[in-house]
């Protein structure tokens, strides 16, 4: 058995995290569940949003499944992913983007992941006030992190049977910065001679996503530019409650719920748990047992499908319980 680490999180997380178990019981999932708090509930509990035992947890069983969670606003309180991202060192932000059937969306037959650097670039956050009314932020991009995120997009495109990988940049106005990354990107590409590679301004890439989704496959890029990427990709779909995401490096890997706490209707039994168990699908995945990750995206595309089944915020007739009673009695 694997020992997981599971992180509730806040608003509607809890809601959402008890289902999403459920599944993963159903279908006997190899895990132990260790239970572990972070956000606004454990600030309130034990007096830190990332407690020392949930670092620990982390640590000692190298996986975790997350709901999502709350960083006040104000007080100096750091981002708990991006703590997260730089504490356990997981470079590869991964956001598979797919229509779903029975899910209202913007373009049809889209079927795409975005792979970001996690590390790096202006979100490693070296800023500094030169004088009272200027500020200035440091892009810091390295070899090492273009090398490992273009190498971990590459391996993903082939293991998952996709031919085509889109380097997205800005390398025509940040000569030395989004240049570094794109010379290393297409170094790695020359590597792959069965996946055909092509590199994609960010503004262009933006109009090419919006006009004609269907044409990419895997798109690589940096910290900035998939962050908005995956939020725009996102768009296209049902929005970030159907999408999941995951964190990935050497040391652990957490899958989580990309959307927010949703805390105006936590506790009603409205929540919809489809980002989360396909997180929870992607970790399947990730330790190999595609089998059981195969039957629940099956069993949730068909639940999907049934206007009575899925929840409100897709406009159907289903709770958060109900929706996933569904997805048990299509397992079987």
């Amino acid at each position: 058995m694997t020992k997981l680490t599971v992180i509730p999180g806040d608003g509607i997380g809890p809601e959402i995290m008890t289902q999403v178990v459920r599944v993963l019981q159903h279908v006997k999932a190899p895990f132990e569940y260790e239970e572990h708090q972070a956000g606004e509930v454990a600030l309130h509990t034990v007096g830190e949003l990332l407690p020392k035992a949930t670092i620990d947890s982390i640590n000692k069983n190298k996986l975790a499944i997350k709901g999502p969670t709350t960083t006040p606003v104000g007080g100096g309180h750091k981002s708990i992913n991006v703590t997260m991202r730089q504490l356990f060192d997981l470079y590869a932000n991964v956001r598979p983007v797919r229509s779903l059937p029975g899910v209202k969306c913007v373009a049809p037959d889209v079927d795409l992941t975005i792979v970001r650097e996690n590390t790096e670039d202006l979100y490693a956050g070296i800023e500094r006030m030169i004088d009272d009314n200027t500020a200035e932020s440091i892009k810091r991009i390295t070899r090492k992190g273009s090398e490992r995120i273009a190498r971990y997009g590459f391996d993903l495109a082939q293991r998952t049977g996709k031919s085509k990988v889109a380097v997205v940049h800005k390398a025509n106005i940040m000569k030395m910065s989004d240049g570094l990354f794109l010379k290393v990107a297409q170094e790695v590409g020359w590597q792959y001679p069965s996946i055909s590679t092509k590199d994609v301004i960010v503004d262009n890439a933006c109009m090419q996503l919006v006009t004609k989704p269907q044409q990419f496959e895997v798109i690589v890029t940096q910290n900035l530019y998939g962050d908005i990427l995956s939020d725009l990709c996102a768009g296209l779909v049902g929005g970030l409650g159907v999408v999941p995401g995951a964190n990935i490096g050497e040391k652990a890997a957490i899958f989580e719920a990309v959307h927010g706490s949703a805390p105006d209707i936590a506790g009603q039994n409205k929540a919809n748990p489809t980002a989360l168990l396909q997180s929870a699908v992607m970790m399947l995945q990730h330790i190999g047992e595609n089998t059981k990750a195969d039957a629940i995206m099956k069993a949730l595309i068909a639940a999907l499908s049934d206007v009575n089944a899925r929840t409100g915020d897709l406009s159907g007739h289903g709770s958060t319980t109900s929706f996933t009673d569904a997805i048990i009695q299509q397992l079987g």
